[in-house]
């Protein structure tokens, strides 16, 4: 499995992009930084996209790609609850804001459905419900050799419920701002600091008896720094790898 980090921020700039994830160059998971990132026939060589949610950071670019999809006469499936469907074809897609491109046929609609495990391409995919601010799923992808990850997509605190379910050999899983922003962050927005991430850890190594690789996105780019100063405290706790995504970044599984 070749996983190529399109974009780890959930801000962008010069050098940063939001949330999406490459898998061998044809299965995106989140689609805040993809058609800034790919060239045209990389684009056209893509054949599903999965969605954990559906707030901007990560469904950025489908309506881009959808345009240029329609151009090259090309089609994609796009994977996802029903919950971001609705989203999706009432805010964003919806022929007044951006062409309905569903409607077009240049999107194919697979939903997702929680704990249910789907082929998606040549994966097998299945969506678990996380603790976000709106109906969210992280992602258990599995290719045909069994190299699994987990992607959680963003969350807040409690990944217990569904960690006896999963078995990756990286996790792919969200900080978003440091320690400080915890009461606000944690409990508000409900996505992870260091401090929360290591509790997650502490838990997923209690239930699945190790620790797999674990990769960080979402980060908030001007506080990168600060998160990295904390995530390094955690690590050497743990004592276990734990590594922030950047741009450009590939993992061979």
């Amino acid at each position: 499995m070749d996983i190529k980090i399109l974009g780890a921020h959930n801000t962008e700039s010069k050098k940063t992009r939001m949330s999406c994830i490459l898998i061998d160059g044809k299965l995106v998971l989140d689609a805040g930084g993809l058609t800034s990132s790919l060239s045209l026939k990389e684009q056209t060589r893509l054949k599903a996209i999965c969605l954990t949610h559906a707030h901007y950071d990560h469904v950025r670019d489908i309506p881009a790609l959808g345009m240029n999809l329609y151009l090259s006469k090309a089609r994609i499936n796009i994977c996802a609850t029903k919950a971001v469907y609705g989203s999706l074809t009432k805010y964003l897609i919806n022929d007044d804001l951006y062409p309905d491109w569903f409607k077009r046929a240049v999107f194919n609609f697979i939903t997702l459905d929680n704990n249910k495990p789907q082929l998606v391409s040549d994966y097998t995919v299945k969506a678990m419900p996380v603790n976000h601010s709106v109906p969210s799923v992280g992602l258990q992808i599995k290719d045909s050799e069994g190299k699994t990850i987990f992607y959680t997509g963003d969350t807040g605190a409690g990944l217990a419920d569904i960690w006896p379910y999963v078995m990756p050999q990286l996790l792919i899983i969200e900080v978003t701002a440091p320690n400080r922003y915890e009461e606000s962050i944690g409990n508000g927005a409900k996505h992870l600091t260091p401090r929360l991430l290591k509790e997650e850890l502490i838990s997923f190594r209690k239930i699945k008896g190790y620790l797999p690789k674990i990769l960080l996105t979402h980060m908030n780019f001007p506080l990168e720094d600060e998160i990295a100063a904390e995530i390094e405290d955690v690590a050497v706790s743990l004592k276990c790898s734990i590594s922030l995504a950047h741009e450009g970044m590939r993992i061979l599984l």
